[in-house]
C-alpha cells in the first residue's frame, strides 16, 4: 500500500533561476537524501511517484508551491518534516506537510488558478496603472501570441487590482488550468509595465476542491 503526502513550500531568491524540471529533480534528491521509502511507478523505467502543481515560470518567486509524493510506508508528519528540512537546499523552505487521500486527483489536473503579487522595483505612477487596469478589464478580448499560437488572455484574468499600500503592488488572480494558463508577465505587457522592473511572487495555488470565491466563475 502507498501513502500520499503533500508539501506546501516556498521558493526563495536562492532558487529563483532554477527551472521547474530542476525543481522536480531537486525533490527527488531531497527525498533520497532524507532516506524516505519512496514509492515508484510501474514499467520498464520506474520513477519516484512525485507530482507538482502548476509550473512556476523561471525567475518567479513563490510563497506557495505544492508537491505531492508517495511512500511505501506511513510516516509521522513531524519526523517527515524534520528529515526533509535537514535535506533541503538553500532557497527552499517547507511551510507544511499533510497526508492526502490516495483517491484525490493528480495535482496537475486539480489546479485551477494562481494568485500573484507583483512588487515594483522602481516607482510607477499609480494613477496610470489604475487607468491601464480599467482599460484592460473592460476589453472583451485580449488576443496575444504564445509559442506561435494566438489565444485570448482576457478570460484568463479572474481578478486584477492595484493595492495602494506602501509600497504599492499588483494583485493578480489568473486561471491556471492545463491549456488555459494566464501568465503574469503577459498581463504586465498589456499594462505597459516592463517585467524586469518588477518582482513576481506566487502567493497561492487554488485547487478545484477548495471553497472558491464567486469571482472565479469556475
Amino acid at each position: 500500500m502507498n501513502y500520499r503526502y503533500r508539501i506546501n513550500y516556498s521558493k526563495k531568491e536562492g532558487m529563483r533561476y532554477t527551472s521547474n524540471l530542476d525543481i522536480h529533480k531537486m525533490w527527488e534528491r531531497t527525498f533520497r537524501r532524507a532516506k524516505l521509502p519512496l514509492a515508484y511507478s510501474q514499467g520498464f523505467h520506474p520513477q519516484p511517484k512525485i507530482q507538482q502543481a502548476s509550473p512556476l515560470p523561471l525567475g518567479f518567486l513563490s510563497d506557495f508551491e505544492i508537491v505531492d509524493f508517495f511512500l511505501e510506508q506511513e510516516m509521522d508528519l513531524s519526523s517527515l518534516e524534520t528529515a526533509l528540512t535537514n535535506s533541503l537546499p538553500f532557497g527552499i523552505s517547507i511551510n507544511s506537510i499533510t497526508q492526502i487521500n490516495l483517491l484525490e486527483p493528480a495535482l496537475q489536473t486539480h489546479t485551477i488558478a494562481s494568485e500573484y503579487q507583483v512588487v515594483f522595483l522602481e516607482e510607477f505612477d499609480a494613477i496610470k496603472i489604475i487607468e491601464s487596469i480599467h482599460v484592460l478589464i473592460s476589453k472583451e478580448t485580449v488576443i496575444r501570441v504564445r509559442r506561435g499560437k494566438s489565444y485570448d488572455l482576457r478570460p484568463l484574468i479572474l481578478d486584477l487590482e492595484i493595492i495602494l499600500e506602501n509600497p504599492i503592488y499588483l494583485k493578480m488572480l489568473l486561471m491556471s488550468k492545463d491549456g488555459a494558463t494566464g501568465r503574469p508577465e503577459e498581463v504586465l505587457s498589456e499594462l505597459n509595465i516592463p517585467m524586469e522592473l518588477t518582482r513576481i511572487i506566487r502567493k497561492k495555488i487554488i485547487l478545484a476542491n477548495e471553497v472558491l470565491d464567486n469571482k472565479l466563475g469556475l
